[in-house]
């Protein structure tokens, strides 16, 4: 795919829940900018479309369990040579994730497996591939709830993110004099299809967060997508250890416009 800058010709790039939502959007995005992607989905048929759409490779991962994820970077080195990129994005946000008074242990347990430890084996096993080949760029999907409290709370998915930054800060510092940024996107909210579903179930809920956006709308996957590029480039030489919000504002305000 074409129709960008090129700012990442020649790399290598892994995209994990590259089957929709951000993931899908980005996976464009790297293609279009001269990468190599290899999408990687739980969802053969979705990751398997996506692949072929932006002329990669598939991988089918469940990227909570440690053999599959190191798998998936082996592969990503044996079919292109090397590993420049990964975006660590896979992530749930299960409806019986609420408030602490009613989220039982199964659903916070499997929340954590899916959105921290999947970035703890995406992370271990990418840096591996980076260090020998010298270098490279992470970007883990954090969130704007890792840094603000919310009263309609999704307990685990929150701890989860918050779990995310605070890695991805430390291996950004450990990591940096061996050429490897580690840094973590925080969108806003985000009009993809895990949104429209938890939405679509308590309009509410939906009305209550959109009123705390300054820009006043959800951002789009695109957005978020040309956010992960920058920090997949060397424009964002040097940028490491960073909580990159795509917030929409929200982080920032205290009084909205009307």
């Amino acid at each position: 795919m074409t129709g960008f800058g090129g700012r990442l010709a020649g790399k290598v790039a892994v995209v994990t829940g590259a089957g929709s939502g951000i993931g899908l959007a980005t996976a464009r995005r790297f293609a279009g900018e001269g990468a190599k992607v290899v999408c990687a989905d739980i969802d053969a048929d979705a990751g398997g479309t996506a692949a072929a759409e932006v002329g990669g490779t598939f991988v089918k991962v469940d990227v909570t369990s440690e053999p599959e994820v190191q798998a998936m970077f082996q592969s990503a080195v044996d079919e292109y040579g090397r590993l420049d990129i990964t975006f660590n994005n896979a992530g749930i946000s299960p409806p019986d994730d609420d408030s602490i008074l009613t989220t039982g242990l199964d659903s916070w347990k499997r929340v954590q497996e899916v959105n921290l430890t999947s970035v703890y084996l995406c992370c271990k096993y990418a840096i591996e591939h980076m260090r020998a080949g010298g270098g490279g760029s992470i970007i883990n999907t954090a969130s704007f709830v890792a840094v603000m409290g919310s009263a309609t709370s999704q307990i685990s998915y929150t701890a989860s993110k918050g779990g995310v930054l605070a890695m991805s800060r430390e291996l950004g510092v450990q990591f940096a004099r061996e050429g490897i940024r580690v840094n973590s996107v925080c969108p806003g909210p985000v009009n993809t299809p895990m949104l429209q579903e938890l939405f679509a179930k308590d309009p509410e809920r939906a009305a209550r967060r959109l009123v705390h956006i300054p820009i006043g709308r959800f951002a789009e996957a695109d957005e978020i997508a040309a956010a992960v590029t920058f920090l997949a480039s060397d424009d964002a030489s040097f940028i490491t250890a960073s909580t990159f919000l795509v917030d929409g504002g929200i982080s920032g305000a205290y009084v909205t416009p009307l």
